[in-house]
């Protein structure tokens, strides 16, 4: 059976959406398979709007350091991160910025990560 959250994943629709049209866990493959073969109207037209340059509506963020991997909802003021760390990790697993590049880090990244990001000063 297919969690609710990995539908809306496999779907790339929110979590919102996918309650909207009463889409709850427990959906099988079959199921699924159908869906995928004959989409609603509903399911058709966000399809659309997303290749008109919307932002996605799932990002996988994996550690650079260990490869854990996890999928969330992108947030606005998410930058273009040139790290992505667990938190339990320290910044010196990671090389060091080039030179004349200034390191920021932001906290709150899906569950457990830390965005990085090195700038030219």
């Amino acid at each position: 059976m297919i969690s609710k959250r990995d539908l809306a994943h496999r779907l790339d629709i929110p979590l919102e959406m996918a309650d909207r049209h009463g889409l709850g866990d427990g959906m099988s493959e079959a199921e699924f398979a159908a869906l995928e073969n004959d989409p609603p109207a509903w399911l058709i037209q966000s399809r659309a709007n997303r290749k008109k340059g919307a932002r996605p509506v799932w990002a996988t963020l994996t550690c650079d350091v260990c490869g854990y991997t996890e999928t969330a909802r992108p947030k606005k003021w998410w930058p273009e991160f040139t790290y992505l760390i667990c938190g339990h990790h320290s910044l010196d697993e990671l090389p060091k910025p080039a030179s004349g590049h200034h390191r920021g880090e932001f906290e709150g990244v899906g569950s457990r990560f830390i965005g990085i990001v090195d700038q030219s000063l």
